[in-house]
């Protein structure tokens, strides 16, 4: 990595730990840890507690969860974009909650939940993009590495941290190690050390990397293509994809070469493929019955 971020570690210690000082003895926010709102098949999820830097608390990843879920089966739900208030997009675990004060069942809940929500996004039948503008640590990194697609700014980085207070990203690792090579991912995770936003593009940890002013146009950009599209079709696509990839090379073949055929008897199937002979734009139903 970087010898001009080999200095960083300690400020993002601070950023990942600090969610469990800041705001310390003061009332619980009155505005919801987390923001929805959809427009144009597009719904996007704001992570709205800037002030404890939009750590994964308990409280924050069920209203997570909750906007995640809502309505997820309408026809009118094409994308989701999870973007977050404030400088840092996530701080990760909420380390007020994992103090020795709270019991094991109490952890087990918050490492429980949090792993539901991270496999409940690469199981929704809609893409799932993070829209990163700041820094990820920890759960956050774990996050936008669970994320189907993700888009970053410039100024954004990835971080691991947990080794330097004593708590190894476990956790976030699973993410981690199926989205980067491996000797990247534990570097991340034995050191601490940072990814810049360019480094974590050129390992694969995001998609595409954008000046801060250019994250709305690219991400939106994304979003009104997918759009575009079958939401039968892309729902099918993405839990095939996600199906296939752990499997050996026969197996993915095999069950992909079924899930082709299954894609041509859907209605949607057909009606693409007659559109592309008529030359004319197809008109999607959205719908998983099959072609009559």
């Amino acid at each position: 990595m970087a010898a001009r971020l080999c200095r960083l570690p300690r400020r993002l210690t601070a950023a990942f730990s600090s969610a469990a000082a800041a705001g310390a003895g003061q009332a619980p926010p009155a505005e919801p840890l987390t923001e929805r709102r959809q427009a144009g098949g597009v719904r996007t999820i704001v992570l709205n507690n800037p002030r404890r830097r939009n750590a994964l608390s308990l409280p924050m990843l069920q209203s997570l969860r909750r906007d995640l879920l809502h309505d997820v089966k309408s026809r009118e739900l094409r994308v989701i974009v999870i973007a977050a208030k404030g400088p840092v997009f996530c701080s990760g675990h909420d380390l007020k909650e994992l103090s020795s004060e709270d019991d094991v069942k109490h952890h087990s809940q918050v490492f429980e939940l949090c792993a539901e929500v991270m496999t409940l996004i690469q199981k929704l039948p809609v893409p799932v993009i993070a829209k990163v503008n700041g820094l990820a640590t920890a759960a956050g990194c774990q996050l936008v590495a669970s994320c189907d697609i993700a888009v970053a700014s410039e100024k954004s980085q990835f971080a691991t941290p947990g080794v330097n207070i004593g708590l190894f990203c476990s956790t976030p690792a699973v993410a981690l190690g199926r989205s980067l090579p491996r000797k990247v991912a534990l570097e991340m995770l034995f050191t601490g050390e940072p990814l810049s936003a360019h480094e974590a593009l050129m390992h694969g940890l995001v998609s595409k990397v954008v000046p801060e002013d250019k994250l709305e146009e690219e991400t939106m950009k994304i979003s009104q293509k997918i759009c575009e599209s079958s939401k039968s079709v892309l729902a099918l696509g993405k839990a095939t994809f996600y199906r296939q990839i752990t499997q050996d090379l026969d197996t993915a073949y095999k069950i992909t070469t079924k899930v082709m055929v299954d894609n041509l008897t859907l209605r949607d199937g057909q009606e693409g493929i007659e559109a592309f002979v008529q030359k004319r734009k197809p008109v999607w139903s959205h719908s998983q019955e099959e072609k009559k």
